[in-house]
């Protein structure tokens, strides 16, 4: 993988080499390693304007992945803060263009400037469920997800992903140890979505929720089976 000398080499480096330098190699592993075959690309073709991308989470190869099967879309990822404290990950928050939210919270900075960004007619690609699923399942998404695409009224486009958690399988001792593995990876792109409507007299909790689970069906339904964890049984 990356050598030390190599990580004290971009760890002194000025940030716009190292953005260079973070693309070329990180690239480089996703050409070697990742065998990717992409679904419904088609679908995109006739959608203009600002786009709100959704995607399951299962790697930190995942937005290496979709920054490349979507390079002509120039989107902006959501990526947790804590990917920039790390060596590794940060290569990866230098290779693609990104806005840092704080996990498991109520960001509203981060949040209102995703929306400033979809509205100013620039994609974005989030994922709902805010970690990687350690058990390749997907899990309940965020309702921060619910926010922007309520405040920004753009398109939503769902996409459906595996095979990256055998491309850079999640390390249970530090993320930092993570190595690229050969792998199979296949990309699906859904139709796009809105959020539903609100019900006369529903309780604003339960249509968050609602609307929640209507992005993330829309997720599961572009996957296999066993990945669909929570979303299997909401599939009608």
């Amino acid at each position: 993988m990356i050598s030390q000398f190599m990580m004290k080499l971009i760890n002194v480096l000025p940030d716009s080499l190292i953005a260079y330098l973070s693309k070329k190699i990180l690239r480089s592993y996703i050409d070697k390693y990742a065998d990717i075959n992409v679904q419904g690309m088609e679908k995109l073709s006739g959608i203009s304007g600002p786009v709100l991308f959704v995607s399951n989470h299962l790697s930190n190869s995942d937005g290496l992945v979709l920054n490349k099967v979507l390079k002509d879309k120039d989107v902006i990822f959501v990526a947790g803060i804590k990917l920039g404290k790390n060596k590794l990950t940060k290569l990866g928050m230098h290779a693609v263009k990104n806005i840092p939210i704080k996990p498991n919270s109520a960001d509203k900075e981060a949040i209102s400037t995703v929306v400033k960004t979809l509205k100013s007619g620039k994609n974005i690609l989030i994922f709902p469920e805010g970690t990687r699923s350690r058990t390749a399942s997907m899990i309940e998404g965020k309702s921060g997800t619910y926010l922007i695409a309520k405040m920004a009224k753009v398109p939503i486009i769902p996409i459906g992903l595996w095979g990256t958690e055998k491309l850079l399988p999640i390390s249970t001792k530090d993320m930092a140890m993570e190595k690229f593995q050969y792998a199979k990876v296949n990309v699906n792109i859904g139709n796009a979505i809105s959020i539903p409507k609100i019900n006369e007299g529903e309780d604003k909790k339960e249509y968050r929720k609602r609307a929640m689970d209507h992005i993330m069906i829309s997720i599961a339904k572009l996957i296999p089976k066993n990945y669909r964890g929570e979303f299997e049984d909401k599939i009608k």
